[in-house]
């Protein structure tokens, strides 16, 4: 089965969930907890590399960086499965809202924080 949605996505990952009666363990909290731990892992592969060399990865690093990529992608779903929030919605009000609180006038080529653009 090819999944080239994200709601197809969700809905495999209930379903794989589901028929391994995980989402007794799979509330908000757990999921998050879980997605961070992921996320770190993530980070462990760019520790200590310079940004050049994050660009650069080998052909042997790719796939365990990639199946991370994964595991963060997959928490992320869930949790949003879970409290019934639309990610790609979500996205799309968040992109508007980052539209206004850094204006490319004023942010072009400058990366602070959105209050210290005053």
């Amino acid at each position: 089965m090819s999944i080239d949605s994200l709601e197809q996505l969700r809905q495999q990952l209930a379903k794989f969930a589901a028929v391994r009666d995980w989402d007794q363990f799979h509330s908000p909290k757990n999921l998050a907890m879980a997605l961070i731990a992921e996320a770190a892992e993530l980070v462990e592969h760019f520790q200590w590399v310079s940004e050049t060399q994050s660009y650069l990865m080998s052909r042997e690093k790719k796939p365990a960086v990639s199946h991370e990529l994964a595991d963060v992608l997959i928490y992320l779903i869930r949790i949003a499965d879970k409290l019934d929030i639309d990610l790609i919605a979500a996205a799309q009000t968040k992109i508007k809202i980052n539209e206004t609180r850094y204006p490319v006038d004023k942010v072009k080529g400058d990366a602070r924080r959105a209050s210290e653009y005053l």
